[in-house]
């Protein structure tokens, strides 16, 4: 996670507030929604509300921090996977981190995006980072001869949004979902033929 730059490198003891506060927030923001007390999250941080301010002057850049950093997060995964697992493997657990990642942060993301311009920095590297992500289990699902041929990144962005979205209220149903979903993406005979 890396703090927006501000032209000169930022201490070691104010990137690890930084940290610190942008985890915190995050967990606060799972549990207590969006309007969760910055003071909590300060007090929970183990920091002042003045340092909380000094990084963050108000709650909306707080929440685009913390936007920021899960898309972050679960775009590295894509790379962890596929270092620690075959093609077809990586590309099944991403799709379930990336629901679970929806049904959790939802609500975070739509508070965000109604109050920012879909233009600003953090949107364009949020899009590319997601986007670069699939492309690259897509590209590698693909090529192993795994999935369909068909499949496009944004495909498996969209499905993933759209299982977590289906099952945020009924979490139960998200593992039977997705392996339906997992069953129509994998390769064809038609598939293998082309490869």
């Amino acid at each position: 996670m890396e703090a927006p730059s501000t032209g000169k490198p930022m201490r070691a003891d104010a990137r690890r507030n930084y940290e610190r506060i942008v985890t915190t927030a995050q967990q606060a923001f799972t549990e207590l929604g969006p309007e969760a007390p910055l003071e909590e999250i300060a007090r929970r941080a183990g920091v002042g509300i003045g340092t909380l301010y000094r990084h963050f002057p108000n709650r909306e850049v707080l929440i685009e921090a913390v936007y920021r950093s899960s898309i972050e997060h679960l775009s590295q995964r894509a790379h962890d996977l596929l270092e620690t697992h075959t093609a077809g493997t990586a590309f099944e657990y991403w799709l379930r981190e990336q629901v679970e990642w929806v049904m959790a942060n939802r609500v975070l993301a739509t508070t965000l995006k109604a109050g920012m311009d879909h233009n600003t920095p953090t949107f364009t590297l949020c899009r590319e980072a997601i986007t670069g992500a699939a492309s690259l289990l897509v590209q590698a699902a693909r090529d192993a001869g795994t999935i369909r041929t068909d499949i496009e990144p944004r495909d498996l962005i969209r499905l993933g949004h759209g299982l977590g979205v289906a099952c945020e209220t009924t979490p139960e149903a998200a593992e039977r979902l997705i392996a339906v979903t997992l069953d129509g993406l994998r390769a064809t005979p038609a598939d293998a033929q082309r490869l």
